[in-house]
């Protein structure tokens, strides 16, 4: 499946937020793109504009494109609770961002590069699918043969600071339980999914 892998920084100056993780270019330059950057006059964003960017900030945070995110809310809209709140609570529960959670790489497409590599296990099988949906509970850890990897090293050295409520990591072993679904409120990303959710109700 195609994946974004054009400039970063200059997706992340037009949501005004490092959505793709700490970017050293981005806090040099918050603002947004363009020749004229701040000095350029930009109309208000209607009420459709709003709605279209902040699922379009949430794709690209997530490392999701369009028709998976679809499944993926109407996956949501048939679970008990809020919409909005259990889209956010599946991506989160997505294999890809759950490495990233545990610090095992600096940001969510490393973390899919390493699933996708064949470098994680889900309740001790090897999973290469990044979408695959963690349940409370499962198991998820580095494959033996990949403890010594240097991006993981590194990330775990750079990410001391990272503990989540819902996930139980042990360091020396590589390997962490997924505990609960998060709540809304525990979720650091700076999202308005309820913009999401009225964007796909028209």
């Amino acid at each position: 499946m195609a994946r974004y892998i054009g400039p970063k920084t200059k997706i992340a100056r037009r949501f005004g937020e490092p959505i793709f993780g700490p970017d050293k270019d981005f806090e040099r330059r918050n603002y947004p793109p363009g020749q004229h950057g701040l000095a350029r006059k930009r109309k208000k964003s209607s009420e459709y504009g709003m709605q279209l960017r902040e699922k379009q900030k949430v794709k690209y945070t997530y490392g999701v494109l369009e028709r998976q995110f679809r499944n993926t809310y109407e996956k949501a809209s048939k679970m008990k609770g809020v919409k909005g709140e259990n889209l956010i609570i599946l991506l989160e529960s997505r294999l890809d961002n759950i490495v990233y959670r545990m610090g095992l790489a600096p940001t969510r497409p490393a973390a899919r590069q390493l699933v996708s590599h064949a470098h994680i296990t889900l309740n001790g099988e090897v999973c290469n699918i990044p979408s695959a949906q963690v349940r409370p509970g499962d198991i998820i850890a580095v494959r033996e043969r990949s403890k010594s990897l240097e991006v993981i090293q590194d990330a775990l050295a750079s990410s001391a600071t990272r503990k989540y409520s819902w996930i139980e990591f042990d360091q020396s072993k590589l390997s962490g339980k997924y505990m609960n679904y998060p709540v809304r409120e525990e979720i650091p990303e700076n999202i308005n999914e309820q913009l999401i959710v009225e964007l796909y109700s028209k």
